[in-house]
């Protein structure tokens, strides 16, 4: 039938619902051709990736790794510190927290940390012996927290004595007395 050709009268005439079907398709192609023209496709281009819009569902990302895959939680919390800025203050803190870990049973029962501003670390000691003890111990105390921390975020160890207490009030003072000279500070 292939090698037949068809003798023109014999082939039947189109009726008007197939005509009306191929105007139809026609008008349909005609207009999904201009609005390829107006957005500027040609016939053969490699469609442009669609960009999904503002609150419509995310799109999968496949196998490879990008910016939407889940990210660990430490990972997270460190770009967060170094974000804000925050990185020495939590390292300093994490000194505080583990003091005797990082100077040792005797000396944590005897110094403990107290404030921690501008690369300044502030101990306090349970008497006037052990605060002249630390003033000689600062220099490998610090060196022992650059191991722990990193260097250059504690910059100075100060060292203060015990609290005393207030011998100027009260109504057994004597106005010539300087307090008693014991251990305080």
């Amino acid at each position: 039938m292939a090698d037949e050709e068809l003798d023109p009268a014999e082939v039947p005439e189109p009726s008007d619902e197939d005509t009306r079907i191929a105007d139809a398709a026609a008008s349909a192609l005609a207009r999904a051709r201009a609005a390829a023209a107006e957005k500027g496709l040609r016939p053969g281009m490699k469609p442009k990736k669609r960009r999904r819009p503002i609150g419509h569902a995310p799109v999968l990302s496949g196998s490879s790794r990008d910016g939407r895959d889940p990210a660990l939680l430490g990972d997270q919390l460190d770009r967060l510190l170094i974000d804000r800025g925050w990185k020495v203050d939590v390292a300093v803190g994490s000194v505080m927290g583990r003091w005797p870990e990082i100077v040792g049973p005797d000396i944590a029962g005897h110094v403990e940390p107290l404030t921690f501003v501008d690369g300044i670390l502030t101990v306090r000691a349970d008497s006037t012996a052990w605060a002249t003890q630390m003033r000689l111990l600062a220099s490998s105390l610090l060196a022992r927290i650059d191991e722990e921390i990193g260097v250059g975020a504690v910059t100075e160890l100060k060292v203060v004595g015990p609290g005393a207490p207030s011998w100027s009030r009260g109504g057994r003072r004597s106005p010539d007395s300087r307090g008693p000279r014991d251990t305080y500070g």
